[in-house]
């Protein structure tokens, strides 16, 4: 029973068997998604919808991030983030639920306190890995209780599976009526870029990815943070509402936006890319990796030698340099990964038939928002014989950790026939690559095939 203080007053079992297949083939899939595995708490509510013509269309009917607040620690915070999750994820579930679809059927809904009557959702989302595995767990554990309260099933969804398959919701949102081809097709490839990853993945299906090159040391987005915490103004640093510092050092250093690197020009060929650049300010940054074409990324150099250049100048950096030393940060990060997709792409050029060409590149994760990065993996394309490849990037609101795209990755495995047991747990490390030790996304126990999959 529950109380009529609830966030719902009445639970109408949703129907089963043939009933519920009907319905699930007349309206398509609706799930409600958690997001916890860093510090942002997220929930959504998101929709996929199928039409006669063989189209797809999505819909977020809710999305609301809140982020711990951290910045008294310059940069996440473990506990902080756990208590923020703790604190708002049931207020956030809450609040969704007044966003379900409303319905006037007598099955498959919920009547909430407020007298509304919403259609049940059709399973639960929640991110299950990779994570932080006390942070997974208050999403994950609250994903179960919906899941067993509402007697419905739950996907545990990959984080990073998430952030490659948020270009596929993109192109079924929008408006008008007409529906849309989900896309990219497979096979694509995807640099995942964020403050905790940065890697490249070949995407051959929904659970087969292979990683081509990952980080040696630190993410592409930690390193913009360190450098940024070196060049920004203090007075910049010390007002930015986020411990988001590398988004802040795009703002600082490119106030006009695309016109301040309206003139960039990247190296024509592997010969350019080790040119040492002379400055009036007497430093340079080197580029990571350049003499080798190994496919690795390394980013922590370029961190390292931005202490290095401010610590001998004594933190006297007048405005002209930090907005030099900040472009030239990005540039060098930005053309290393550049380079490292170049070689991935010619590589898998190589072992082409011609059906599975790349024609795709997906550019996911917080770092994916900046815009200079996207100018300067454009220009690489063009000028080294890969023009015809396609660069996606989800709209901002989408690159950084969001329940929607854990909804969206929810839904594409749930029409594929998998759900999670109740008993999975929070995985802290989890690859994409079915090669790898673990098994990669379907490598862990806890999976159900659901042969009556839609």
């Amino acid at each position: 029973m529950f109380l009529s203080t609830a966030p719902f007053a009445t639970l109408r079992r949703p129907a089963t068997g043939a009933t519920r297949n009907l319905l699930r083939n007349r309206r398509g899939l609706l799930t409600l998604a958690i997001e916890t595995s860093c510090d942002d708490t997220s929930v959504s509510i998101v929709e996929k919808t199928r039409e006669q013509s063989g189209g797809s269309k999505a819909k977020i009917h809710f999305l609301e991030n809140i982020t711990a607040d951290s910045r008294a620690h310059r940069g996440i915070h473990p506990i902080l983030a756990l208590e923020s999750h703790q604190e708002n994820l049931a207020s956030l579930v809450d609040k969704a639920l007044k966003s379900l679809p409303t319905s006037q059927n007598a099955g498959n809904t919920i009547s909430l306190a407020d007298g509304s009557t919403r259609l049940l959702p059709d399973f639960i989302s929640a991110t299950r890995g990779p994570g932080m595995r006390s942070n997974l767990s208050v999403g994950l554990d609250t994903g179960k209780a919906l899941s067993v309260a509402w007697q419905i099933p739950m996907v545990g969804v990959h984080h990073m599976q998430a952030h490659l398959l948020t270009p596929r919701l993109v192109s079924c949102l929008g408006e008008g009526d007409g529906a849309r081809v989900v896309s990219p097709q497979f096979p694509f490839l995807s640099i995942l870029v964020s403050g905790g990853h940065s890697i490249l993945v070949h995407s051959k299906s929904l659970t087969d990815h292979k990683i081509m090159a990952s980080s040696e040391d630190i993410a592409i987005g930690e390193t913009l943070d360190k450098a940024a915490r070196e060049i920004l103004p203090p007075s910049l640093l010390q007002g930015a509402k986020t411990t988001m510092y590398g988004k802040t050092l795009e703002k600082f250093v490119f106030p006009n936006g695309k016109a301040d690197f309206a003139d960039y020009r990247p190296p024509m060929n592997r010969g350019e890319e080790v040119v040492k650049r002379q400055n009036q300010w007497g430093w340079r940054l080197t580029t990571p990796f350049a003499n080798t074409r190994a496919l690795q990324l390394s980013f922590s150099s370029v961190s390292s030698m931005v202490n290095k250049i401010v610590k001998d100048k004594n933190g006297s950096l007048s405005e002209e340099e930090r907005v030099d030393l900040g472009r030239e940060t990005m540039r060098v990060s930005f053309e290393h990964l550049a380079s490292r997709t170049i070689i991935a792409l010619e590589t898998l050029r190589l072992r082409s038939t011609g059906e599975d060409e790349i024609r795709t590149l997906v550019v996911s994760g917080g770092v994916a928002a900046n815009k200079f990065l996207m100018a300067v993996l454009r220009s690489f394309l063009d000028v080294r014989g890969f023009e015809h490849i396609q660069i996606v990037a989800p709209p901002i609101y989408l690159c950084t950790d969001n329940a929607a795209m854990i909804g969206w990755a929810g839904i594409e495995m749930f029409e594929a026939g998998w759900q999670s047991d109740l008993s999975c747990r929070a995985l802290r490390k989890w690859t994409l690559d079915p090669q790898a030790d673990d098994g990669g996304i379907l490598g862990p126990s806890g999976w159900i095939s659901n042969s009556a999959a839609i």
